[in-house]
């Protein structure tokens, strides 16, 4: 049986763009480009004329900025949204505030570079697209103003065994379509004094450090971008720097983090699976691994292996989950302990760790 295409519509001011994108969308046989706009006006004249499965759309534009429009695209005619902003570092919180507007995807626009940086750009819009079409969206809800604080092997490397022994449990978290949401629920639910937390979740380099001092400023945990070296700790969440691998490694008792380069990994970098892969192998029982809302696979192999090697595993549910994909797979390989609604999550690992 022959499934229908994923149509999309494609919202940016820049004509080179407009048409980059619906070549790389073009070049993927589940994926239709029925039309493009200039800017968000022109946008709601294609939308009366023939609605899209799925939006990409650009934040810095003439007439109307794309927040605005996603704001009233929301309220009025909710259609999954893909933001594709070339905007960085002070463009970053824009672009997150889109994600709490009811956007399910952040990705970068693809730039003119190597051919391999190229075909990853590909795969990551395609994917993006794909898994957008498949989300659940939820009805826009009152914004908060957010107040300050008072196949792994390719990237991991071979295991040591000079391991000392320690009962110190970390908990390993994965995410995608629908995380930075589903994220921000579990870590306010957690105390400051809850177990060392390391996350990848699916999002593009430079807006990783925006979403983590966001974070940050709403929770009682510590939330920061990995470094390479830094310490995984009590009351403290890190996470992965978008375009890199994040692993879990262990000097004696004491457990770290590597920043790593490398390939696509299950079509993403991060990869949930490489962080998972590492936590089974340094971590072991002493281990809690989560895998939480996004399309495909990531994270479904290594969650396996981490309760192979005697960690705990949690799944998010489906009626929770923006997209059921990569829970459902860890669930269909029988590598999931328990499956949890989201808001269970932080409960459910305190008392495990207890």
């Amino acid at each position: 049986m022959k499934t229908a295409k994923v149509r999309v519509l494609i919202v940016d001011d820049s004509a080179v763009v407009r048409q980059t994108l619906t070549e790389i969308l073009s070049s993927d046989a589940e994926i239709e480009v029925i039309g493009t706009a200039g800017d968000p006006y022109v946008a709601a004249e294609r939308i009366a004329e023939n609605v899209p499965d799925v939006i990409t759309l650009d934040i810095e534009m003439p007439r109307m900025d794309g927040l605005t429009f996603l704001k009233k695209l929301m309220s009025q005619h909710p259609i999954p949204v893909v933001i594709c902003s070339s905007l960085a570092d002070e463009g970053a919180q824009s672009t997150l505030r889109a994600l709490e507007y009811g956007a399910v995807e952040i990705i970068t626009k693809p730039k003119l570079g190597t051919k391999q940086f190229l075909e990853d750009s590909r795969v990551i819009l395609c994917e993006a697209v794909k898994a957008a079409s498949a989300a659940r969206l939820r009805p826009l809800g009152p914004m908060h103003t957010v107040e300050p604080k008072l196949t792994a092997d390719a990237v991991l490397s071979p295991a040591t065994h000079a391991m000392a022994e320690t009962t110190e449990k970390v908990v390993v978290v994965g995410a995608s379509t629908g995380g930075t949401e589903a994220l921000k629920t579990f870590l306010e639910a957690l105390p400051a004094d809850s177990p060392g937390i390391v996350i990848v979740q699916h999002m593009p380099e430079l807006f990783t450090r925006a979403f983590a001092n966001r974070l940050d400023s709403v929770c009682a945990v510590t939330v920061k971008e990995a470094e390479t070296n830094d310490t995984v700790l009590r009351g403290r969440a890190l996470i992965a720097p978008g375009n890199h691998h994040l692993l879990l490694k262990r000097s004696g008792a004491r457990y770290y983090v590597e920043v790593k380069d490398g390939p696509l990994v299950c079509r993403h970098r991060p990869s949930v699976d490489v962080l998972f892969r590492s936590a089974a192998r340094y971590a072991g029982q002493n281990a809690v691994g989560v895998i939480m809302t996004g399309m495909g696979d990531d994270g479904a192999r290594g969650m396996l292996e981490m309760m192979q090697a005697g960690a705990y595993t949690i799944a998010q549910d489906e009626a929770t989950c923006v997209v059921f994909g990569m829970p459902k797979e860890a669930i269909r390989m029988n590598g999931v302990s328990k499956v949890l609604p989201l808001g269970a999550i932080a409960s459910g690992i305190l008392s495990r760790c207890r």
